[in-house]
């Protein structure tokens, strides 16, 4: 195939990926403007630093939910995961470990336990809902076990470093982004993309579809379990159930950014892209002087039109 040709498939396949995005990018700074003009504060350093501090445990746990949704599953043992996460970051690193070690250990802590319960969807043919479900209150379960109350130990320095006044959270959230484009290069990112899609297909293209499922479940443990150390450097201290609002909130945030749950359709950017998005929301409200349920309403209401309105487009195109 030739060197023009390539580049014109590579530019249809993104062009097909990237439809309806332009949309999203539009709303996003729509919402980034008017929270500019309710708080300027955000144009300078130490307020940029402060919002993507509390952006970056959601962009984070959205990532890990995407990666399975574009491999057409999903889990709900994303809140948990982020508790235990903090809690052995918050119990490991007074000890021997330092550090170090509890950063291992929390990172180990989640790739076992999402390759596990990957294992137990893929060989034994269950619904990754129904095992995530009941991994959730396992994990929770050993998470109240290990710290039954929030305490623990949070190196002053550590909190400084990630949680001060640079902007620590952005540059760690681009690193990351750049180390997924990377990864979209390799064998196993292609597979989680082709096996989403159409995993018959990617099975007689030679796919290894079952040892790819495994890995995506891995690596969305490993992204959820960082996100709960990332907390815990927030707060000081691990707290067992600090996680549990993070599960609704990264689907919400796939969806609003056009991952579709049925596998293969959307893109790692449209995901963060919608964890802004629903993080911007959130600060709008809050400066707009919305009570909290007027929040979980319009919060509501905004995911709800974000999934409809491009269903009822595409379904008018069809007609026309």
């Amino acid at each position: 195939m030739s060197t023009i040709s390539s580049s014109r498939l590579y530019g249809s396949i993104q062009l097909r990926r990237n439809r309806g995005l332009a949309g999203l990018y539009l709303v996003v700074a729509g919402f980034l403007i008017l929270y500019a003009l309710l708080f300027p504060g955000i144009l300078t350093i130490g307020g940029f630093s402060k919002f993507t501090q509390n952006w970056f445990p959601l962009a984070l746990v959205t990532m890990a939910q995407a990666l399975l949704m574009l491999n057409g599953g999903i889990t709900l043992a994303i809140g948990p995961l982020v508790s235990l996460g903090a809690v052995i970051a918050a119990t490991t690193m007074q000890g021997v470990l330092g550090v170090p070690g509890g950063i291992v250990a929390v990172a180990l802590a989640g790739l076992s336990i999402g390759a596990v319960i990957g294992a137990i969807v893929t060989y034994l043919r269950l619904p990754a809902i129904i095992v995530t479900l009941a991994g959730s209150f396992i994990i929770s379960g050993v998470a109240l076990i290990l710290l039954p109350r929030p305490g623990g130990f949070i190196p002053d320095w550590l909190s400084t470093v990630l949680a001060g006044h640079a902007p620590v959270a952005f540059l760690l959230l681009v690193l990351i982004l750049m180390l997924w484009k990377v990864f979209l290069a390799t064998p196993l990112g292609l597979g989680i993309y082709a096996a989403g899609d159409n995993p018959v297909g990617a099975f007689r293209s030679g796919v290894p579809v079952e040892r790819v499922k495994v890995a995506a479940f891995a690596l969305s443990g490993l992204l959820a379990a960082l996100a709960g150390l990332f907390v815990a450097a927030q707060t000081g201290s691990g707290d067992p159930v600090i996680g549990t609002p993070f599960t609704l909130n990264s689907i919400a945030a796939a969806v609003l950014g056009g991952v579709g749950f049925l596998g293969g359709r959307g893109t790692m950017r449209g995901a963060i892209c919608g964890s802004l998005l629903l993080s911007v929301m959130i600060n709008v409200m809050f400066f707009l002087g919305f009570p909290p349920v007027a929040q979980y309403v319009a919060q509501g209401l905004i995911i709800v039109g974000a999934v409809a309105v491009p269903e009822l487009l595409k379904g008018w195109r069809a007609r026309r």
